[in-house]
This record gives C-alpha cells, structure tokens and sequence, in this order.
C-alpha cells in the first residue's frame, strides 16, 4: 500500500499525542475514502450557512466587518481574471 505525508498544525499535532491508542492513519484513510466518495457523487456542495457554521463564529464576525465595497473589488478582480483565463484557454485550441 503507498504511503502519503500530511501536514499538520502543531496544536493538532499536540492533541493527537495524548491519543496514542488511536490509529491516525486509519482515521485519514477513512476520511479520505468518504471525501471521494462525496466527488464521486457530486455531493460536495454546501450551502454557505452551513460553510460559516464550519467556520466558526469569529470568522463570521470578520468576514461581516469587512465593507461591502471590498467584495465588489474583488468580484470585479476575480471576473477579469476567469476572463483572461478563459480567453486565453479558448485561443489555445
């Protein structure tokens, strides 16, 4: 069986050593075999209550003390840059 490397943040790290009885690669293994079997079956959508409740409730309150004006910047940045991605992937062909 081929071997992978994950890492991890030290506090993570830190609390999985006090569960020494616990096999972590089994525990990656499983997760990864249940995220690809969510691609597979196209169910990696999530709504984005459901995301911000993943995220946490300091995130939420930062992400709302952000103007509006900056996400309308960045959409603007974000459109031009998929266009150009996209022109230039359409050239290529």
């Amino acid at each position: 069986m081929p071997n992978i490397t994950l890492s991890i943040p030290q506090e993570i790290y830190e609390k999985m050593k006090k569960h020494k009885e616990i096999r972590w690669s089994e525990v990656a293994r499983r997760a990864i075999v249940e995220y690809l079997e969510k691609i597979e079956k196209g169910g990696l959508e999530i709504s984005s209550e459901d995301l911000l409740k993943m995220l946490g409730e300091d995130f939420r309150k930062r992400i709302e003390e952000i103007p509006i004006e900056k996400y309308e910047e960045y959409y603007k940045k974000a459109r031009e840059a998929e266009w150009k991605r996209l022109k230039s992937f359409t050239t290529r062909t």
